[in-house]
């Protein structure tokens, strides 16, 4: 994978945020929303929806603490849900501030997440609850996510999508929760937003007692030491970093720009990895013209590289409208 651009020599800030509230007029925030982000060198996406705001930007510290400050004076967004941490390099190539349907595509409608989700569980108390063999616990994000790390005793519904959740929760609803009296359900992804929206799913469906891990698995890296942690592996995030660890310190892994599937240390010795062009996951999924078209492209990447200018044909890695949190 060719290094990414290098816009500045000192750490660069990553804000992952979310909001659920209410906006009457997502065309009036979007334009000095992007105005300010531009004008403090942001780059990253913000989603803007009638239920809200979402997102991952990255910058200069003060750019972004100023972008947060914008946010936060909107409607109801002073307790904005914000995750911090660095990257080295800046992780996204441009920025984009789009208005949406949902900030998180579940496609349930009538589900507000403001009155009826989950109960929020501190990362300090979320061993106690997920250790215990009363307390069921789902991991809510997508199957190549997951693949990546996760926590002890998670269940992985091997979701494509975040809207493929209901329809797995509803046909597995009976083996993971009996037909009795049902059992505590704690459920996490990455920073905390697709648990807001699955845990109101799941009090839609007539589950009470539902726990969400406050902060996603941004907040437990952060807060809880590695010797005491749950966490196995690392975490898969929609930026050049592709995937962080304990501390938030940037991880291991790869990006596949054929697929966007994160590529482990060991994929990256096999000989079906090619950077720029295939990984073992992928590699029966490319035509032959495919192939060549990714390795010229990766071939143009590198040499942009090597001059220390951006490859604007470049594969981007862009948070998926439907979950990235």
């Amino acid at each position: 994978m060719p290094a990414p651009h290098r816009e500045h020599s000192e750490s660069l800030s990553v804000a992952a945020l979310y909001r659920f509230t209410w906006f009457d007029d997502c065309a009036g925030l979007r334009q000095p929303l992007e105005q300010l982000c531009r004008k403090h060198g942001i780059r990253g996406t913000l989603l803007l929806a009638a239920e809200g705001i979402n997102g991952t930007i990255a910058g200069p510290s003060a750019g972004i603490d100023r972008v947060l400050a914008h946010i936060r004076a909107l409607p109801d967004c002073a307790d904005l849900d914000v995750k911090m941490s660095t990257a080295s390099t800046m992780p996204f190539h441009r920025l984009k501030v789009r208005i949406k349907h949902e900030i998180v595509t579940m496609g349930q409608a009538d589900l507000d997440p403001r009155t009826s989700a989950g109960t929020y569980v501190e990362p300090q108390d979320w061993n106690a609850l997920i250790a215990d063999p009363e307390t069921i616990v789902i991991d809510t994000r997508n199957d190549y996510e997951v693949a990546v790390g996760t926590f002890e005793r998670a269940i992985d519904p091997k979701t494509a999508s975040f809207r493929d959740f209901p329809a797995w929760f509803r046909s597995e609803r009976e083996r993971l929760l009996g037909t009795g009296k049902p059992p505590r359900v704690a459920m996490f992804c990455t920073g905390g937003i697709r648990c807001e929206k699955s845990t109101a799913f799941l009090k839609q469906e007539g589950i009470d007692e539902v726990y969400h891990l406050k902060g996603g698995i941004l907040k437990y890296l952060e807060t809880v030491p590695a010797e005491l942690s749950l966490w196995r592996g690392e975490c898969f995030v929609f930026d050049q970093r592709v995937t962080i660890g304990h501390g938030l310190a940037e991880g291991s892994h790869a990006l596949c720009h054929a697929c966007r599937r994160p590529v482990s240390a060991e994929d990256q010795e096999s000989p079906l990895f090619e950077a720029g062009v295939q990984c073992p996951a992928c590699h029966a999924e490319r035509t032959d013209a495919q192939r060549a078209s990714y390795r010229e492209r990766h071939r143009q990447e590198m040499r942009a590289a090597a001059q220390g200018r951006a490859h604007v044909g470049a594969v981007l890695v862009q948070q998926p409208d439907d979950g990235a949190d």
